[in-house]
């Protein structure tokens, strides 16, 4: 069972990748890279220290500025990034799951605009952030439910497929003895080689893909118990 539920969500995964990029998906792209972004950016403030600001880049890339008057303090900074991108995906998983995209909708919104007001200052990220978040705040006002069950599904694999594959390119650029980003970082402040923080990031990341994709499914079963049952009281 636990050897299905792995491969259920390696092929999920795959399956995710491909459809998504069947769709003109770059744009909503940023989504993962806003959340991983803030995640450093909490993480910096819970310790005291000084978040300056952070760019979102066109190329899905982005960065935290920030200073911290602890140097051990850089190392649950640097794991925040990814972590907090990986919980986020499952947690948009684990609300469709229960029925609450509107939900969903709305904290996708109070992070954009939070990183909005307090930390994004170049010119693509204020863009990206303006542009999201009227497009999610007229999704949740106006558009029929099959369209907004439809572009919450869409951020949600987005998510779920660049949380993975995101760490998983760590470890590629790891291996070639390139930059690594948090990786190379933490790597540099603990002594532990920057592969070892990729895999590391990499596994939690399929470990919270894991469970996203249970809760995805479970939904599914749940609303195919629910028509069964609802057909034999008919017939009934």
């Amino acid at each position: 069972m636990l050897l299905s539920n792995w491969v259920k969500t390696i092929l999920f995964l795959i399956g995710s990748a491909v459809l998504t990029h069947w769709i003109p998906s770059s744009f909503f792209r940023n989504l993962d890279t806003m959340v991983h972004e803030f995640g450093h950016a909490v993480a910096t403030l819970a310790l005291s220290g000084k978040v300056m600001y952070i760019e979102l880049y066109k190329d899905h890339s982005g960065v935290t500025y920030s200073s911290m008057t602890k140097s051990w303090a850089v190392i649950p900074v640097s794991l925040a990034g990814y972590m907090t991108a990986s919980l986020f995906a499952w947690f948009l998983f684990s609300a469709y799951a229960r029925g609450k995209q509107k939900l969903g909708l709305q904290v996708m919104t109070a992070l954009s605009a939070l990183s909005l007001v307090l930390f994004v200052r170049n010119s693509f990220g204020v863009s990206f952030l303006l542009g999201f978040i009227l497009m999610t705040v007229l999704a949740l006002a106006l558009a029929p439910r099959w369209l907004r069950d439809f572009y919450y599904l869409l951020l949600a694999f987005l998510c779920l497929e660049e949380s993975v594959f995101g760490p998983g390119s760590l470890i590629v650029y790891a291996f070639q003895n390139r930059s690594a980003g948090d990786a190379s970082n933490l790597a540099n402040h603990t002594g532990i080689p920057a592969i070892v923080w990729a895999i590391g990031f990499t596994l939690f990341a399929l470990w919270c893909a894991k469970q996203a994709v249970q809760a995805f499914l479970g939904r599914k079963k749940a609303a195919q118990r629910s028509t069964r049952s609802t057909a034999m009281s008919y017939r009934d």
